[in-house]
């Protein structure tokens, strides 16, 4: 994977800075440039009676300017590593659509952005910012919920080679290119996972198809298969450890994760329209609020900058 520059966003009211931790340690296995992105607004320095315009606009670049000076303490060390940083401080609301915007100024090759953790839980806790921009981001969206402190040693890349749930098709050679090139790159041990269900017994009303039923699961079985083996002729590196369970996915992909410490997991998010209010599908939505990992995430809707096969 040719990455060049990354995007990562800022919180400046946090301390620790995982996704920033974890965009360096790539930048250093990949030579990327990074850019560190600061969104600033309040409210009483954009229209407020309590001041007039002219206090607002300097309170408001002082505000911008102790940004740009954090942003700088942020950035030094890790030039004084040979990395090559810049820093961009942008006013506005909300987060995610300053963030789109710069992006699509950019157009990096990764977008990295923090996942809370809340108390002893431990999956991912994900913000309304994180769901906009995994609805509306046109480049890969990296959410980090552990920084570099702890070390990779696995992905998975959660594929639909029958494209089910109205995936296309491409959304998984996607997945697939970027975890063969991601573990080539960072050493790590790639997997790649398909979760299929057939239709329970409770919903097959014909009597012929009951009495059939034995053969429509091997049937099943053996048609998922065949799609996951054609797969594995592209991708031999990833699909070599493939993985075939039968089960919902927003059950089973959890689950694998936990049970193979998986540290990355590579997902395609499907909108279901393009309009403001577009949600992603409700499988994915529902894995992505259960996984106990650092996420990668592909939207299915224009093409994003990593190569496709």
């Amino acid at each position: 994977m040719k990455l060049q520059m990354l995007l990562v966003v800022i919180d400046p009211t946090k301390q620790a800075q995982p996704a920033l931790e974890r965009a360096a340690w790539l930048a250093r296995q990949s030579g990327a440039a990074l850019e560190l992105l600061v969104c600033e607004y309040h409210a009483t320095l954009e229209s407020s009676s309590l001041f007039d315009r002219k206090s607002r606009e300097t309170a408001r670049e002082h505000l911008l300017q102790e940004r740009r000076d954090w942003l700088e303490s942020l950035a030094l060390p890790l030039r004084n590593e040979g990395l090559r940083v810049q820093t961009e401080v942008r006013w506005g609301r909300p987060l995610h659509k300053v963030v789109l915007e710069r992006a699509s100024e950019l157009q990096p090759d990764l977008l990295f952005k923090a996942a809370s953790e809340h108390g002893k839980l431990r999956q991912l806790l994900l913000s309304n910012s994180c769901w906009e921009l995994i609805r509306h981001a046109t480049v890969p969206l990296w959410l980090v919920h552990h920084g570099a402190g702890r070390p990779y040693q696995r992905l998975c890349a959660a594929i639909d080679p029958l494209h089910s749930f109205d995936k296309p098709a491409a959304l998984d050679h996607r997945l697939l290119t970027a975890a063969s090139e991601l573990s080539s790159l960072l050493k790590l041990e790639a997997h790649a996972l398909h979760c299929y269900a057939p239709l329970p017994p409770s919903m097959l009303f014909d009597a012929e198809l009951v009495a059939h039923y034995p053969q429509y699961l091997q049937n099943s079985g053996k048609e998922h298969r065949a799609a996951l083996e054609q797969l594995q002729k592209q991708y031999p590196q990833v699909l070599a450890n493939g993985h075939l369970i039968e089960g919902y996915a927003e059950e089973e992909i959890p689950k694998f994760v936990r049970e193979q410490s998986i540290d990355l997991l590579l997902m395609g998010a499907v909108s279901r329209s393009h309009v403001e209010s577009a949600l992603i599908g409700n499988t994915a939505e529902r894995v992505l609020e259960q996984v106990d990992c650092d996420l990668l995430v592909f939207n299915s809707g224009p093409k994003s900058s990593v190569p496709e096969k």
